[in-house]
């Protein structure tokens, strides 16, 4: 995917300054500058698509602090040199994951994940990669989105051989393990095929290095 437009990238930059201005900003009239500035930025981005501005303004404009990009973990669960994946709604496939809820960490959403989508208790060994989830995933889905998204792969391996019975849940309706080269398709906004080619490198690596970009 190519990077975002460059109007959505002013639009992002006048968010992020003025959340930030209004975090800091001690003066009431600095303050008033500051929250037409992010009307400025929602304005931007519901004009140059069909979202209406109440909803940018809901979803675009309401944290407080130093804006950050979201976070999202994949597991990369290995069975007899298979990975795991789930069948999401779409009908396509991925590894086990989501959003990274706010009262947790890392390593307990990518536990959280895996045994809410694929009923297996797993423990997060190491991070295989980091990548940013906006060039290399479709934009992860989001559209024109004006959150920076940073997907984050894990190892894990299986607590015990018992792996828990699966379910049909709001968010799954199969789990499988795969070979490399009989992947099903795979869901690109969650994970791409390579994305899933480096975990079974991790996998079979013992002196792995996470990767970034």
């Amino acid at each position: 995917m190519k990077d975002r437009e460059q109007w959505l990238k002013w639009a992002m930059e006048l968010q992020s300054l003025a959340q930030a201005g209004l975090n800091y900003a001690k003066d009431c009239f600095d303050k008033e500058r500051y929250t037409r500035i992010r009307e400025i930025s929602a304005e931007i981005i519901a004009q140059k698509t069909d979202i209406s501005l109440e909803k940018v303004k809901k979803f675009f404009c309401n944290e407080t602090g130093y804006q950050t990009p979201k976070m999202d973990t994949r597991a990369a669960v290995f069975k007899n040199d298979k990975i795991l994946l789930v069948k999401e709604r779409d009908g396509k496939w991925a590894l086990p994951g989501g959003w990274v809820d706010v009262d947790l960490s890392v390593e307990e959403n990518t536990v959280k994940e895996v045994m809410e989508e694929a009923g297996i208790s797993v423990k997060a060994e190491k991070i295989i990669a980091i990548h940013d989830g906006i060039k290399n995933n479709l934009g992860c889905g989001l559209g024109p989105s004006p959150y920076g998204v940073c997907k984050i792969f894990i190892l894990c391996s299986i607590v015990n051989e018992c792996e828990g019975e699966f379910k049909k849940n709001i968010e799954t309706s199969e789990r499988g393990y795969f070979e490399i080269d009989k992947l099903p398709e795979l869901s690109e906004i969650r994970n791409t095929q390579k994305q899933v080619q480096i975990c079974f490198e991790a996998y079979k690596s013992s002196t792995w290095e996470t990767v970034f970009d």
